[in-house]
């Protein structure tokens, strides 16, 4: 799958988020080794603490299905309907990111509909908490 094709699925999971509090509506594309890929979408609550992530349902939903190698994710939000400028993985995302992925895993950060920044893990989160 190419990055550009990733970037369109997580750009199309946006479409599903549920974010009555925020309007920040943000879809992840999550690429798994064996070519599959597995879309999330943040879901918020009323309590914020419950609220999860667009990258952390795509993980979730992959762990559940029984994937635990990943290369690449893609994440796009917006405020609205309107992509412009990115909206980065949290810190939160960030640990369960590297959870399950080495420090040169690659993340896409959709800036536009067709843009996009390349990070890996390893400048995201410098210094990840890993037990051995």
């Amino acid at each position: 799958m190419t990055k550009e094709a990733l970037c369109a699925a997580a750009i199309a999971a946006r479409q599903h988020a549920y974010a009555p509090y925020s309007s920040c509506l943000v879809g992840a594309a999550l690429l798994a080794a064996d070519g599959s890929v597995y879309t999330g979408c943040n879901v918020e609550n009323a309590s914020y603490g419950a609220t999860l992530c667009a990258e952390r349902t795509a993980f979730a939903k992959a762990i559940s299905e029984g994937n635990r190698q990943f290369t690449m994710l893609a994440v796009a939000g917006s405020e609205g309907n309107e992509i412009n400028g990115g909206f980065p993985p949290c810190g939160i995302c960030r640990q369960v990111i590297a959870e399950f992925c080495e420090p040169d895993f690659t993340v896409l950060v959709v800036t536009a509909p067709d843009t996009y920044k390349e990070y890996t893990l390893s400048e995201l989160l410098p210094a990840a908490f890993r037990l051995s």
